[in-house]
């Protein structure tokens, strides 16, 4: 993954240095000389991590970090080439991630920014399962997506009917609960159940398509005189 990396910074000299280290690390680089420019980047650009002067026209290293903080969470290693602590514990509070005091060692602010990285992808990768989880249903190699209406074992796409569709969504949703012939029936097809001859004949051709061995199911179980269902990962 390519990571863009935002710097904020009026001494041209000192941006130009940062951009290079960056640079030399394979990272995307944008810049900007004051926080007014920073935002409009941020508006319309991925930023992956921003580092900021505190110090600067038009708007300041703090104004630009409260700004951000409105809307991003991407991490922000803020400059200063003060050293007092009101100033790192200001940055910290307003949102801050990491502080930098000028002058530094290129190799020291590398490290943090690969620090604040590294967790910053962790985050991504959290939000992006969460994200994928609640759109789907995950049992062992088995998957039903909600928004795309696809199933597949192993990665590999199974062609279901809607109504095979909506029956393995109601098992799926709850991995080891027992359903009744007379459950599902009344859950899918949304009215009362009179004769549940169709919903036997909707899991065999289920279990035929999503089981290695429809003989011997890993997924799709019956229990005998009471009902269906998905067993849960890892029992058999």
């Amino acid at each position: 993954m390519e990571y863009t990396i935002l710097i904020v910074e009026d001494e041209v000299e000192i941006c130009n240095a940062i951009e290079i280290y960056l640079k030399t690390q394979g990272y995307r680089v944008l810049k900007a000389h004051n926080g007014q420019a920073g935002l409009d980047i941020v508006s319309h650009e991925t930023i992956h991590l921003a580092i900021v002067d505190i110090m600067m026209p038009v708007m300041d290293g703090i104004q630009m970090t409260m700004k951000i903080r409105e809307k991003y969470d991407f991490p922000i290693i803020m400059l200063s080439a003060k050293s007092e602590d009101i100033d790192k514990i200001t940055g910290l509070n307003i949102g801050a991630d990491d502080y930098v005091t000028k002058p530094f060692v290129p190799m020291e602010l590398l490290a943090r920014v690969s620090s604040q990285l590294r967790r910053y992808s962790k985050y991504l990768n959290m939000v992006q399962d969460h994200q994928q989880n609640e759109n789907s249903y995950i049992v062992g190699g088995l998957e039903l997506n909600l928004d795309t209406k696809t199933v597949t074992v192993e990665g590999k796409a199974v062609k279901v009917t809607p109504i095979e569709f909506k029956i393995l969504e109601l098992l799926m949703s709850y991995p080891g609960k027992v359903f009744s012939a007379d459950n599902i029936y009344e859950s899918v097809w949304q009215e009362d159940a009179i004769s549940t001859d169709t919903v036997m004949v909707h899991i065999r051709n289920l279990r035929e398509k999503i089981e290695i061995d429809p003989k011997n199911p890993r997924y799709l179980k019956v229990v005998w005189g009471v009902g269906y269902k998905i067993e849960k990962q890892g029992r058999e």
